[in-house]
């Protein structure tokens, strides 16, 4: 391994640089074709859409990219050992360029023989996916990747397209214009103004003046390798891409079926934001959230799913069958059945202004980006569930003070024993109870918090710049216009919930009556937090994409 290698990688070298066996290689070389390579000879260049897996049999490749000021070596790849990393299983535009660094002779797997070898060979499959994922682990560290962002730390919108790339897992650079040296000569080179930012760079190429999320997605090719051909009718169509519908797409890909998610941010839900998940069934130790989702995200790949990013889901057409699902830039999908995992959305507070300080001291995520720019000073976590304890235990190794505000009288009816165990040993962390902020104070940034203690009446003020903002969301069901039935909280009804009035206003026409998870429309399911009596716990919602499969095949089969 090169010493470009990060050390926080080094002692797992043997499984991010694998060195296949000869029997492996053999078995390798079925799925491809062998080919001679000469000193100097490039195999894929960087930003190739449509590029393969190249397995060394003799000689040496190297992975360069190019950057501002010349180019830079990732790694070395020699005999027995192989290129690639996650956007290889995913069909997006290489990161690097490949190259021979001396003559010898390679395998070259295309993609869709990767994932043949990926889904039927499961010890190689183990030895790729590891591998491929340590990789974007170090890039993700590195900032190694395609994509520069120049921003502000005073800037909301900056943050939310940071944000937007880590959620999804891309590897980017990031220039603070407020303290970078390079950031001048990168605004005079790009013909930048202050006003732009935040400014991403796709590739070297194409330059987006404060982009939207879609625009970065298209910039980037999220999107590229997804067939939304309208005439194609897919088995399942899976809108949200949270635990519950990742957990769909894993056991409906692994199944056979076509699956396509259709996710409006990222893959993960509010649980993606999530800096440890500690009751999580097989991590004794904890995982994050947005390690949870890429590898769940990961392994749908793997068996053939595909997503489309940044464009949500905006009606479904519920007249007929196969259904139709319209997305944000007009396009319709088709499906046979359809899963509904459009999670919650974020609960605001009911304050006026509370919207102008949306990334500039009020955040909903408490992800390592909120953690630097709150690092010694206090905050404030709004909420007594166990997102608002994940963070404060979080925030407190970084914050020099956090204090929790929770409207009822205690933790215990909302949180995991576990949570209050550790906010009440820690010494960082103050509990207020039946507390409530009544108002923000600030210009351009948040300055000072109007707290209200319930019981008394008597209002403090806290020169607070950090709110975080943890009480509950709503569930993301607008878009559905009525097609199926709901709840007087708007929550989606399934199975025995709904009612013989709500099935005769849906005009069912089933002699038997929905299934488990099936809304009053005949193949279209509900899981996760957006269906009514969820457990709003990870695992439930894993467990509902499960068992939603297993009622899908019963469908389609009808």
């Amino acid at each position: 391994m090169t010493a470009s290698v990060p050390l926080s990688i080094a002692p797992r070298e043997e499984q991010v640089f694998p060195v296949l066996t000869p029997t492996q290689l053999a078995r390798v070389e079925a799925h491809g074709k062998r080919r001679a390579v000469q000193r100097g000879e490039v195999l894929m260049e960087a930003g190739a859409q449509h590029y393969p897996l190249f397995v060394v049999v003799a000689g040496a490749l190297e992975a360069v990219r190019n950057t501002c000021t010349g180019e830079e070596v990732a790694t070395t790849h020699r005999q027995g050992q192989f290129s690639g990393e996650l956007n290889l299983v995913s069909g997006r535009r290489s990161l690097a360029t490949i190259r021979a660094i001396e003559p010898g002779d390679v395998i070259q797997v295309e993609r869709e023989s990767l994932l043949g070898l990926l889904q039927t060979d499961a010890e190689l499959s183990e030895i790729f996916m590891r591998a491929f994922i340590l990789r974007r682990v170090a890039l993700l560290d590195r900032g190694f990747g395609d994509v520069v962002v120049l921003g502000s730390q005073f800037s909301p919108r900056t943050l939310q397209v940071r944000e937007f790339l880590s959620r999804n897992a891309h590897p980017y650079t990031y220039l603070d214009l407020d303290t970078d040296e390079v950031s001048q000569e990168s605004l005079d080179r790009w013909k930048i103004s202050a006003d732009d930012v935040p400014v991403v760079i796709c590739r070297g190429e194409a330059v987006l003046r404060n982009p939207t999320n879609a625009e970065i997605a298209d910039c980037i090719g999220f999107n590229e390798a997804v067939d939304i051909d309208e005439s194609h009718i897919r088995d399942v169509v899976i809108v949200g891409a949270g635990p519950a519908g990742l957990g769909a797409a894993v056991y409906a890909a692994s199944e056979g079926l076509d699956v396509l998610m259709i996710e409006a941010n990222a893959p993960g839900g509010q649980a993606g934001s999530s800096m440890r998940i500690e009751n999580y069934l097989g991590f004794p130790s904890g995982i994050t959230g947005q390690e949870l989702a890429t590898r769940a995200f990961s392994q749908a790949e793997k068996f053939g799913a595909q997503m489309i990013i940044a464009k949500g889901a905006t009606r479904l057409t519920c007249e007929r069958r196969p259904y139709a699902i319209e997305i944000d830039n007009g396009t319709r999908v088709m499906a046979r059945t359809v899963i509904l995992a459009t999670g919650a959305e974020y609960r605001g507070l009911p304050i006026e202004n509370l919207a102008s300080f949306n990334g500039a001291g009020v955040y909903y995520l408490a992800t390592p980006m909120e953690a630097q720019m709150c690092k010694g000073e206090d905050v404030i976590i709004v909420g007594g569930g166990n997102s608002a304890g994940q963070a404060a235990v979080y925030l407190a190794d970084k914050a020099r003070r956090v204090i929790m505000l929770v409207r009822s009288g205690g933790l215990a009816e909302t949180m995991s024993r576990y949570l209050v165990r550790r906010i009440e040993d820690n010494p960082a962390i103050e509990v207020r109870t039946n507390c409530q902020i009544v108002a923000l104070e600030g210009a351009k940034h948040l300055e000072n918090v109007r707290c209200r203690n319930k019981t008394d009446g008597a209002d403090t003020i806290e020169n607070i710049r950090h709110v975080f903002v943890m009480t509950g969301a709503v569930p993301a069901t607008k878009w559905l216009d009525n097609c199926v039935a709901l709840d007087d909280h708007g929550f989606i009804k399934t199975g025995p919930d709904i009612s013989p009035e709500d099935l005769n206003t849906a005009r069912w026409s089933f002699k038997r009556q929905p299934h488990l998870l099936e809304t009053s429309l005949p193949g279209v399911f509900a899981i996760g937090d957006v269906r009514g009596g969820n457990i709003k716990r990870v695992a439930s919602a894993v467990g509902e994409g499960s068992i939603a499969i297993a009622f899908v095949h019963q469908v389609l089969r009808e």
